[in-house]
């Protein structure tokens, strides 16, 4: 029960690794929103848990300031904030990536931790206190060709995480990452162009331990950076990637 009493919201939380993290989180006592596109997923996942769930856009800012005001009117104060929600485009030569897909790209992954931390900060430093986790990427600091535009937006999300952290630590607010290798989530398809034996033994090639992340794996990672057992952890991008990054 390292989370009781606490109370935790988690983007992309109605599948994968955000999926993931609710579960965790849920079992070690946290109260937990379940934000999400995908309203139906945001639902089953917050049943299961005994959460709430919110439908949410997290590129848009209107989005996120009433996602931010249904979870304060559901549980109060926020302890821990988790920054999933992400997308990528296909593998594609960078000057081949349709503008639209570039904006959607930075939209989700880096526009989303300014609008949550909008949203959720100024309630943070005046209790002078809490947590938030970027979920990043080994892509930020061990870049893949032709995934050229995610991987400059989840370096990014890291760079973010450390000005986070150093800006935010007087307020007594930790700020952490974590890099997930590719994992079996629903974007796995997407960074590999297509999901045949091939193409995963040819991404198996590249992680030392041989297997891909599981949603689980990152969970428990995200279990200790927001726990008070790394209360002196913060501006840390933690590689969960199976040696990938070595």
């Amino acid at each position: 029960m390292r989370l009781k009493g606490k109370t935790a919201v988690v983007t992309g939380g109605g599948s994968g690794f955000g999926e993931g993290i609710i579960r965790r989180f849920a079992a070690e006592g946290a109260r937990v929103a379940v934000v999400d596109l995908n309203g139906e997923a945001a639902e089953r996942v917050a049943q299961a848990v005994d959460g709430i769930a919110v439908a949410c856009d997290v590129s848009r800012g209107a989005d996120v300031a009433r996602m931010a005001d249904t979870v304060r009117e559901a549980f109060g104060a926020v302890d821990i904030l988790v920054n999933n929600a992400g997308t990528t485009h296909l593998p594609t030569p960078l000057d081949e990536v349709e503008e639209e897909m570039f904006d959607r790209v930075f939209a989700v992954n880096c526009k989303s931790v300014y609008l949550t931390a909008r949203a959720f900060v100024p309630a943070m430093k005046e209790r002078a206190s809490g947590v938030i986790l970027n979920v990043a990427s080994t892509a930020g600091v061990s870049p893949r060709p032709r995934l050229n535009w995610y991987n400059a937006s989840k370096g990014w999300m890291i760079t973010a995480t450390r000005t986070m952290a150093i800006e935010l630590a007087p307020f007594g607010i930790r700020v952490n990452a974590v890099n997930p290798v590719a994992g079996e989530t629903p974007l796995l398809a997407s960074f590999m162009g297509e999901d045949t034996p091939e193409m995963r033994a040819k991404f198996l090639s590249t992680i030392p331990l041989g297997r891909f992340s599981r949603p689980d794996d990152i969970a428990n990672a995200a279990l200790y950076l927001c726990s008070d057992e790394a209360s002196m952890v913060t501006g840390v991008a933690m590689e969960v990637d199976g040696g990938r990054c070595i």
